[in-house]
């Protein structure tokens, strides 16, 4: 692979954006800073071919994705299917990791404010709505989820309330009485939206709403899972099923209910959320909501592409369609393979 511009600015110690600014000669750069990243560039040999072609084009052919973390099997395939579909569209991709800071996220968008990105598609953990529209910048962007969602901005996102409501109802559907929720957060984020959703279904079906089964402050990891499963065996209410907000969560889960005995889903049901490979290939496979995501990238790149070439037309707001799949730790099956 050959050398990345981000390659350069690690090397020279300073920001991407710094690295673009010597690169289009940009007057705000002390000589001190400007030698240190023309010294990776020789060093690294790296040729900006595509601030020229940027220049005699208008555009880069590179698409930036800012997403909170890799390690999430979830926004790791994100990432691959918006890597797909951009390729399609003869664009190279960009990723920044940005662990759902705060700060970290301020910088992500400062740094791909620059003719050298195409396109930005941004997935805001921590900023909130006002916050990102205070960096309006001029590169088009597209935001993902439900955190930071601006007027005039196009974005995109699964209704996760009604996701929840459903996966909800399928429990209680299934004769349980004593769901316990995972995840849960106040505020319009993402697990402050599910546990809307879970609160709806049991109100709906005459269900109190005990907050004793709700379990809020977790990392929506599998250790997380983990111990919010401990937390609610050992609190001496009944559970006969739990809804973790994510399937990392709903892993975690299972492994604890294996351990203390408990049958999934005889004793208690476990549904998740995300629809990541493990899930499909754990024993008992997980009932988990399956958001449509080459639908996802799809639409992103579209309206990034859509953006180009009209930046003055209105934002869209899109959302994306999903679907409950029952697997066996809810009663389901679990499908088949053969070598």
């Amino acid at each position: 692979m050959g050398t990345r511009l981000k390659d350069v600015a690690d090397l020279a110690g300073v920001s991407f954006k710094t690295v673009s600014n010597v690169i289009n000669n940009h007057p705000n750069v002390t000589e001190k800073t400007r030698q240190k990243v023309l010294d990776a560039v020789a060093e690294l040999r790296y040729r900006p071919n595509v601030s020229a072609r940027s220049l005699r084009h208008g555009r880069s052919g590179f698409l930036a994705i800012a997403l909170p973390e890799l390690t999430s099997p979830y926004f790791a395939a994100l990432a691959s299917q918006i890597g797909a579909v951009a390729k399609q569209q003869s664009l190279m991709v960009l990723i920044e990791e940005t662990f759902g800071e705060a700060e970290r996220e301020r910088l992500a968008l400062d740094s791909l404010d620059t003719r050298l990105i195409d396109g930005v598609v941004f997935s805001p953990m921590a900023m909130t709505a006002e916050d990102v529209a205070a960096h309006p910048g001029s590169t088009p962007m597209v935001l993902l989820g439900e955190r930071g969602h601006p007027a005039g901005f196009d974005h995109i996102a699964v209704d996760n309330v009604r996701a929840a409501c459903q996966v909800t109802e399928h429990l209680i559907g299934l004769g349980r009485r004593h769901i316990a929720a995972v995840g849960a957060e106040s505020g319009s984020g993402t697990g402050g939206l599910r546990a809307r959703g879970y609160r709806a279904a049991l109100r709906a079906a005459g269900l109190p709403v005990d907050r004793r089964l709700v379990v809020s402050d977790v990392d929506f990891d599998r250790e997380s899972g983990a111990r919010a499963m401990v937390e609610l065996l050992d609190g001496g209410r009944p559970v006969d099923a739990v809804f973790c907000f994510n399937d990392l969560m709903a892993l975690g889960a299972l492994r604890v209910l294996h351990e203390r005995g408990l049958r999934v889903p005889d004793d208690v049901a476990v549904a998740g959320f995300d629809d990541i490979e493990d899930g499909r290939y754990s024993t008992p496979s997980l009932t988990t909501v399956a958001p449509d995501l080459p639908f996802l990238a799809e639409e992103a790149v579209r309206l990034v592409v859509r953006r180009l070439a009209t930046p003055d037309a209105p934002a869209e707001r899109i959302d994306v369609p999903f679907a409950l799949t029952i697997r066996e730790s809810s009663g389901g099956t679990s499908p088949r393979y053969s070598g």
